[in-house]
């Protein structure tokens, strides 16, 4: 049996799948020691709808980790995705009380960057700050220790839904699993597959998720934007299921063997077999049909990403280029059709910077579960052994609320 100090779990809960990461931490090398899936049935475009179901996939998932990895799991990062997602820019300024800049006037300045209205049925999940400005100084990362008079922090919050995040918990603790802390799933996935030079010179991460498509933009080494849409690989399974008419299962099978998103990519040649429906005989097709479904799915949902680029102006942050992950960026020329809508250079996101079972995890599809890890090893120290109880979440709404009418009497 493994030590569980060092022992740090990633546990993606997606729409099709659930993924549990364990990660060995020995000094700053992070060695990937197990790693468990299980179909998820219990959520809908990232967010919980069946309990009891995703407390089976999450206890299935994480026992073959535990299998494979010789270890008892019994906390774990979660990851959070789904449409009910949000995040803003925020900016606060204080007067440094003394001659110094403390870590102090650091703490009070992004509190004061924080206090915005926020609606009682949202959580915040992370706070993270970009850059801060001494005086008239800008984009000072760590002002500890400064001189100056004028402290001002430009953060990024990130809220969801406290019904989603509650019962994220709720499916964990009822597997037998505490939950560390709650992870922006494309937050993670960033951790995984960006390299140190992207996050640096700016880079637009799309997580294409079963469910959901995540879009992260990094730069300076910080999160400038996040954003979530609707629209993921089950949008484009159930059009081949529509186009085809074909079973939703072999559909997806379809998807996964033969899928490409550009069609004239594809030899007029080349036939596949669909399945007949209620009895009736199995048809051949040309397999540039699968093109001429999937293609105008992706460009609508690279096209709609494109869209909130822009409108968040963040159009020039993105030097380095796009970078895709998730399952569905396995799909067949999902690059080439990311690198036409954008006009930015595209590669295939997979997880850098570990070891251990690098050959297994080595697919975009595992990039939120080992990103999760990492992020759990670099903010070890900094999360004090506090555990998450679905009754603290609302604890925490109740608080809110007293303050809220305390402040209006």
């Amino acid at each position: 049996m493994r030590e569980n100090e060092e022992i740090v779990v990633g546990l993606d809960i997606g729409t099709t799948k659930i993924c549990a990461v364990v990660g060995e931490i020995s000094g700053d090398e992070i060695n990937i020691v197990g790693i468990g899936t299980h179909p998820s049935v219990g959520l809908r475009k990232g967010v919980v709808v069946n309990i009891e179901s995703t407390v089976e996939s999450i206890k299935k998932a994480v026992e073959e980790a535990e299998l494979m990895a010789g270890c008892e799991i019994s906390s774990v990062y979660a990851g959070i995705a789904g449409g009910h997602i949000t995040g803003f820019n925020s900016r606060g300024i204080v007067a440094v009380k003394g001659s110094e800049i403390t870590r102090l006037d650091v703490e009070r300045v992004i509190d004061a960057a924080r206090a915005v209205a926020i609606p009682m049925d949202r959580e915040v999940i992370h706070v993270i700050p970009q850059e801060f400005i001494v005086d008239d100084e800008a984009g000072i990362q760590n002002p500890v220790g400064m001189a100056g008079i004028r402290l001002e922090a430009k953060i990024h919050i990130v809220t969801g839904a406290v019904t989603s995040a509650h019962n994220i918990v709720k499916c964990a603790n009822r597997s037998g699993l505490d939950v560390c802390d709650i992870v922006l799933e494309s937050l993670a996935s960033g951790e995984a597959v960006l390299s140190e030079e992207e996050k640096e010179l700016g880079a637009g991460l799309i997580d294409l998720g079963g469910g959901t498509s995540d879009l992260a933009i990094f730069c300076n080494n910080n999160i400038r934007h996040t954003f979530v849409l609707g629209l993921g690989g089950n949008n484009l399974t159930n059009d081949l299921a529509v186009g085809l008419h074909a079973p939703q299962r072999e559909a997806e099978k379809i998807k996964k063997k033969y899928g490409t998103c550009i069609a004239k990519n594809i030899s007029s040649e080349e036939t596949i077999e669909i399945p007949g429906m209620g009895g009736r005989k199995p048809r051949k097709l040309p397999r540039q049909i699968l093109g001429e479904i999937l293609e105008p799915r992706m460009e609508e949902i690279f096209t709609l990403i494109n869209r909130e680029i822009y409108r968040a102006g963040m159009e020039k942050l993105i030097s380095s280029g796009i970078v895709l992950t998730g399952g569905s960026a396995l799909l067949r020329d999902a690059t080439e059709i990311a690198e036409s809508v954008f006009n930015f250079p595209t590669r295939l996101g997979k997880p850098m910077g570990i070891s251990g079972l690098v050959d297994v995890v080595n697919n975009p599809m595992y990039a939120t579960g080992v990103g999760l890890v990492i992020y759990g090893a670099k903010n070890q120290t900094a999360r004090k052994n506090f555990r998450i109880r679905d009754k603290n979440i609302f604890n925490r709404i109740i608080t809110r609320m007293k303050k809220w009418f305390k402040d209006v009497i």
